[in-house]
Protein backbone atom coordinates (compact mmCIF):
# COMPACT_ATOMS: atom_id res chain seq x y z
CA UNK A 1 0.00 0.00 0.00
CA UNK A 2 1.35 3.33 -0.77
CA UNK A 3 0.89 6.36 1.74
CA UNK A 4 -0.63 9.80 0.72
CA UNK A 5 2.63 11.85 1.64
CA UNK A 6 1.50 14.92 3.37
CA UNK A 7 3.94 18.11 3.33
CA UNK A 8 4.52 19.86 6.56
CA UNK A 9 5.90 23.02 5.73
CA UNK A 10 8.36 24.83 7.39
CA UNK A 11 4.66 27.60 8.68
CA UNK A 12 3.37 24.03 10.10
CA UNK A 13 6.80 23.20 11.72
CA UNK A 14 7.03 27.04 13.36
CA UNK A 15 3.46 27.26 14.29
CA UNK A 16 4.20 23.60 16.16
CA UNK A 17 7.10 24.71 17.70
CA UNK A 18 5.36 27.92 18.84
CA UNK A 19 2.22 25.82 20.15
CA UNK A 20 4.74 23.46 22.41
CA UNK A 21 6.64 26.72 23.55
CA UNK A 22 3.40 27.99 24.69
CA UNK A 23 2.38 24.50 26.27
CA UNK A 24 5.79 24.57 27.77
CA UNK A 25 5.29 27.78 29.47
CA UNK A 26 1.30 27.07 30.67
CA UNK A 27 2.57 23.87 32.53
CA UNK A 28 3.93 23.77 35.97
CA UNK A 29 7.37 22.60 34.89
CA UNK A 30 10.39 23.74 33.48
CA UNK A 31 13.18 21.57 31.26
CA UNK A 32 16.65 22.24 32.24
CA UNK A 33 17.80 20.19 28.39
CA UNK A 34 16.19 19.46 25.67
CA UNK A 35 17.35 15.71 24.04
CA UNK A 36 16.38 15.51 20.39
CA UNK A 37 15.90 11.98 19.51
CA UNK A 38 18.19 11.40 16.01
CA UNK A 39 17.33 11.97 13.77
CA UNK A 40 13.67 13.57 13.42
CA UNK A 41 13.96 15.36 16.84
CA UNK A 42 17.24 17.38 15.98
CA UNK A 43 16.02 20.34 14.39
CA UNK A 44 12.77 20.89 16.37
CA UNK A 45 14.85 20.31 18.94
CA UNK A 46 17.82 22.48 18.68
CA UNK A 47 15.20 25.45 17.43
CA UNK A 48 13.33 24.57 21.11
CA UNK A 49 16.56 24.99 22.63
CA UNK A 50 17.69 28.38 21.11
CA UNK A 51 13.92 29.36 21.87
CA UNK A 52 13.78 28.03 25.36
CA UNK A 53 17.57 29.13 25.80
CA UNK A 54 18.55 25.59 27.18
CA UNK A 55 21.44 22.94 26.61
CA UNK A 56 21.27 20.58 23.88
CA UNK A 57 22.00 16.88 24.04
CA UNK A 58 21.20 14.08 21.02
CA UNK A 59 20.01 10.46 22.06
CA UNK A 60 21.05 8.46 19.08
CA UNK A 61 17.84 5.77 18.82
CA UNK A 62 16.52 4.85 15.38
CA UNK A 63 13.71 1.95 15.55
CA UNK A 64 12.65 2.12 11.84
CA UNK A 65 15.39 2.70 9.97
CA UNK A 66 18.46 0.79 11.93
CA UNK A 67 19.14 -2.81 11.89
CA UNK A 68 21.39 -2.18 15.19
CA UNK A 69 19.39 -2.07 18.21
CA UNK A 70 20.18 1.11 19.84
CA UNK A 71 23.16 2.06 22.65
CA UNK A 72 20.61 1.69 25.70
CA UNK A 73 23.61 1.84 28.49
CA UNK A 74 24.58 5.12 26.78
CA UNK A 75 21.06 7.10 26.49
CA UNK A 76 21.16 5.83 30.33
CA UNK A 77 24.23 7.98 31.16
CA UNK A 78 22.88 10.97 29.58
CA UNK A 79 19.56 10.74 31.23
CA UNK A 80 21.68 10.44 35.21
CA UNK A 81 23.47 14.10 34.11
CA UNK A 82 19.99 15.79 33.98
CA UNK A 83 16.91 16.18 35.79
CA UNK A 84 14.38 17.75 34.04
CA UNK A 85 14.40 16.47 30.46
CA UNK A 86 12.44 17.99 27.54
CA UNK A 87 12.73 14.64 25.09
CA UNK A 88 11.95 15.92 21.73
CA UNK A 89 10.96 14.02 18.49
CA UNK A 90 9.32 14.48 14.72
CA UNK A 91 6.63 12.51 15.50
CA UNK A 92 4.90 10.19 18.34
CA UNK A 93 3.56 7.74 15.79
CA UNK A 94 3.45 4.17 17.69
CA UNK A 95 5.33 5.23 20.78
CA UNK A 96 7.52 2.86 20.91
CA UNK A 97 10.56 5.25 20.85
CA UNK A 98 9.17 7.09 23.48
CA UNK A 99 8.56 4.29 26.04
CA UNK A 100 12.23 2.80 25.22
CA UNK A 101 13.96 5.81 26.31
CA UNK A 102 11.14 6.71 30.02
CA UNK A 103 12.21 3.14 30.80
CA UNK A 104 15.39 3.98 31.34
CA UNK A 105 15.25 6.61 33.71
CA UNK A 106 15.58 6.78 37.39
CA UNK A 107 12.43 7.76 39.42
CA UNK A 108 14.02 10.85 40.75
CA UNK A 109 14.20 12.34 37.24
CA UNK A 110 11.39 13.95 35.58
CA UNK A 111 10.82 13.52 31.86
CA UNK A 112 8.36 15.34 29.44
CA UNK A 113 8.26 15.25 26.12
CA UNK A 114 7.44 17.33 23.27
CA UNK A 115 6.53 15.84 19.20
CA UNK A 116 5.44 18.08 16.23
CA UNK A 117 2.91 15.15 15.35
CA UNK A 118 1.17 13.12 17.87
CA UNK A 119 -0.80 10.64 16.78
CA UNK A 120 -3.78 10.03 19.63
CA UNK A 121 -4.24 6.34 19.44
CA UNK A 122 -0.52 5.60 20.31
CA UNK A 123 0.34 3.81 23.26
CA UNK A 124 2.99 6.72 25.03
CA UNK A 125 0.81 9.82 25.89
CA UNK A 126 2.69 13.31 24.56
CA UNK A 127 2.95 16.04 27.37
CA UNK A 128 3.23 18.73 24.04
CA UNK A 129 2.82 18.78 20.76
CA UNK A 130 2.08 20.78 18.02
CA UNK A 131 -0.64 19.06 15.99
CA UNK A 132 -2.87 15.90 16.61
CA UNK A 133 -4.29 13.48 14.55
CA UNK A 134 -5.50 10.03 14.58
CA UNK A 135 -3.81 7.27 12.56
CA UNK A 136 -7.18 5.23 11.95
CA UNK A 137 -8.09 8.37 10.01
CA UNK A 138 -4.85 9.71 8.77
CA UNK A 139 -2.67 7.19 7.32
CA UNK A 140 -0.68 10.24 5.54
CA UNK A 141 3.19 9.53 5.39
CA UNK A 142 4.29 13.12 6.83
CA UNK A 143 7.43 14.55 5.10
CA UNK A 144 9.01 17.77 7.33
CA UNK A 145 11.00 20.32 5.57
CA UNK A 146 14.58 19.15 6.66
CA UNK A 147 13.34 15.53 4.67
CA UNK A 148 12.12 16.79 1.31
CA UNK A 149 15.63 18.04 -0.26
Amino acid sequence: MNQERKYYGKEDFINSLSKIIKQIKNSNWSPTVIFSINRGGCIPGIYLSHQLNLKHKIIDIQLRDSTRPPDLKTIKEKIKEFDNILLVDDINDSGRTLKIIYDLKNPSKTIYNATLIYNQESKFKTDFYGKMIRRSEDKSWYVFPWEEW
